[in-house]
């Protein structure tokens, strides 16, 4: 069955010109099934120069918003239309602009993990692996950072500038304490741990290094460990087990899982191609305004 449906969408990808993009924390079938796999920065970039007429975004809402940013004259499907982000849900446009009146000299930059309503009231936006250089690239000595303090507090280690940073978090990667990570160095004294920078700063500063998905699979790559304690959501071990078949991958924590982006099946696909839905359009105030801060992220990298 689960084969028979994986030729339907092959043959459903074709017809309607589509492409399938995934993050590296679906579930497996859904990796599978993907014409890439990556984190918000590749699929932003997959996204802006797909030559496709329509892009399946297997991941959640601000993603396809983006994908729809970025792409506005083609069809950007997200095909389940509740996976949202609950550190997105953290800030609205309206508090974007309230703290702008508090620090008027200060630059905007907003984690890729925000609405598209959000992205429009800021000057950049960045990822978790361009973070510090999308900083740095600005003139202003003092930059607001929102949503995430714990990206914030990172970037903070790495620039001169003066952070303001907002109060959100992502709840996968803050469920993560200290204690955990001196748990497994205690299991596995001799093996290095790799921790996404939404952790929280006591687990950044205590982890083996730090970055997101796309430099945990480059760092793992280039290692002569055999052996890595991840940090981040558990759907990252099975691509980083796909390309690294002779090394051995142990997650950091049981509680490294995000509801939100394991809410796609292979079902949800089919029927999205099939119907074109449920599609995901920035409305075009928005989308010009929030295109210039995304612009942002992809020149500075």
């Amino acid at each position: 069955m689960k084969s028979e449906i994986k030729e339907a969408i092959k043959k459903l990808k074709k017809e309607k010109d589509a492409v399938i993009l995934a993050h590296n924390y679906q579930i497996e079938d859904i990796q599978d099934i993907a014409d890439f796999v990556g984190d918000s920065y590749d699929l932003s970039k997959k996204a802006a120069s797909s030559q496709a007429d329509v892009i399946v975004f297997c991941g959640v809402y601000f993603m396809a918003e983006t994908a729809s940013i970025l792409s506005p004259q083609k069809i950007v499907i997200l095909p389940e239309k509740t996976a949202g982000c609950p550190l997105a849900d953290t800030i609205e446009a309206e508090d974007v602009r309230e703290i702008r009146t508090r620090h008027p000299e200060a630059a905007v930059v907003c984690y890729v993990n925000s609405s598209a309503a959000v992205k429009a009231e800021c000057d950049a936006c960045c990822t978790s692996s361009n973070a510090v250089k999308v900083v740095n690239s600005l003139p202003h000595k003092e930059v607001i950072f929102v949503p995430d303090k714990n990206l914030a507090n990172y970037v903070s280690l790495n620039t001169i500038k003066e952070i303001i940073p907002w109060k959100g978090c992502c709840n996968t990667h803050h469920r993560v304490t200290i204690e955990d990570l001196w748990k497994v160095r205690e299991l596995y004294p001799d093996t290095p741990i790799l921790v996404h920078p939404e952790c929280r700063p006591e687990v950044v500063e205590e982890a083996d290094f730090v970055g997101g998905t796309t430099a945990i699979m480059n760092f793992v790559k280039k290692s002569c460990h055999e052996k890595f304690i991840i940090g981040t959501e558990m759907g990252m071990l099975y691509p980083l087990q796909k390309q690294n078949p002779d090394k051995e991958f142990f997650l950091l924590s049981q509680k490294l899982i995000c509801p939100n982006m394991k809410k796609i099946s292979l079902e949800q696909v089919y029927h999205s191609l099939k119907n074109l839905e449920p599609q995901i359009k920035v409305p075009p105030g928005i989308a010009e305004k929030a295109l210039k801060a995304v612009n942002k992220m992809l020149e500075v990298s």
